[in-house]
């Protein structure tokens, strides 16, 4: 099966500034595939390439096996939804939608058939007439994909979509992005900051830093086995401590504990309790082990300890994950 997209040693320089350096990534026909990494990490800038607003300073993109070298964004199949939405405030909902197949010369009536097919995939049937100032925020962020399905693209650029929107809306139009992405079959290409969005929406998640790809692999990889501790720092909150402190590998090497899997175990080992923060369905404890500051989880119902007194912990032991790197 040919990859949908393909980067083969792929750099992006703006002077001395390295936003993308030596990329090596196959995205597969019909993944939900997730980049995702901090401000300036280079993310951003591997979604422009893919579109066509940025060219390579080095490398190679392929776009379902063909090179992309010169090709323009809008004769690549591919199409982008921005975070800003972009909708046109003189145009009506059908018309910017159907902005892009006026432009390729489409008849009216055809084109504003088309449009309405793509409202009615987003669940905005019946909202053609409508202006982009009288919908709410996921309205007008549907209103956006739509005008990216609307040319049939192979592949969908999503540029942290979402990131306007609300908690709940937020996930809200996860789910129904996702069901929409499985419904047609389309690749999409999500780039997010924020870690819960892209290990609940994505079939694999690409962690970038400094311009390269720090690990890539399924959401329960990346969380439960992060090669080092860049990757266990920001995808999720973990817990970075010595291997030998927790009885799991040789000195010198370092291991991650999620605040989940630590329990308050009458049989377990004692350390003091430096924080206690109350998050509706469980209890955050900030910990000293030994001089190594913890953070657990533990049930809201849970009898846990105050600031100031001891507490007994424990995990499993198959939940301790070795780093494969100390960075």
């Amino acid at each position: 099966m040919t990859d949908a997209v393909t980067f083969r040693g792929v750099s992006r320089h703006f002077g001395s500034v390295k936003a993308v350096d030596e990329v090596d990534l196959a995205i597969q026909d019909g993944e939900f595939f997730a980049m995702l990494g901090p401000s300036g990490s280079g993310k951003t800038t591997c979604l422009r390439l893919i579109a066509g607003f940025e060219q390579p300073t080095a490398g190679h993109i392929e776009i379902f096996g063909e090179r992309a070298d010169g090709v323009p964004p809008y004769l690549r199949n591919v199409n982008t939804v921005f975070q800003n939405y972009a909708l046109f405030p003189h145009m009506n909902v059908r018309e910017n939608v159907a902005f892009s197949l006026r432009v390729k010369g489409m008849g009216r009536a055809e084109r504003h058939r088309a449009a309405e097919e793509a409202l009615e995939l987003v669940e905005l049937a019946g909202y053609g007439n409508r202006r982009a100032g009288e919908l709410s925020g996921g309205q007008r962020q549907r209103v956006a994909l739509a005008r990216a399905l609307v040319n049939k693209p192979r592949v969908v650029l999503l540029d942290e979509p979402l990131g306007a929107l609300d908690l709940k809306l937020r996930e809200q139009m996860q789910e129904e992005l996702r069901s929409l992405q499985r419904s047609l079959g389309l690749t999409f290409v999500f780039v997010t900051h924020d870690q819960d969005e892209a290990l609940s929406m994505a079939d694999r998640v690409a962690v970038f830093a400094d311009g390269k790809i720090q690990q890539i692999g399924t959401s329960e990889d990346i969380y439960r086995r992060p090669c080092s501790r860049f990757v266990a720092d920001f995808v999720g909150s973990s817990n970075v401590i010595p291997a030998d402190l927790v009885g799991a590998g040789a000195a010198g090497k370092w291991a991650s504990l999620r605040p989940e899997d630590i329990v308050l175990d009458p049989a377990g080992q004692e350390v003091k309790v430096t924080g206690r923060f109350f998050h509706g369905r469980v209890t955050k404890l900030s910990l000293d082990f030994a001089g190594q500051n913890l953070t657990a989880l533990v049930p809201a119902h849970a009898d846990a300890p105050d600031v100031g007194e001891t507490a007994l912990i424990g995990w499993d032991p198959s939940r301790v994950h070795i780093m494969e790197e100390d960075t």
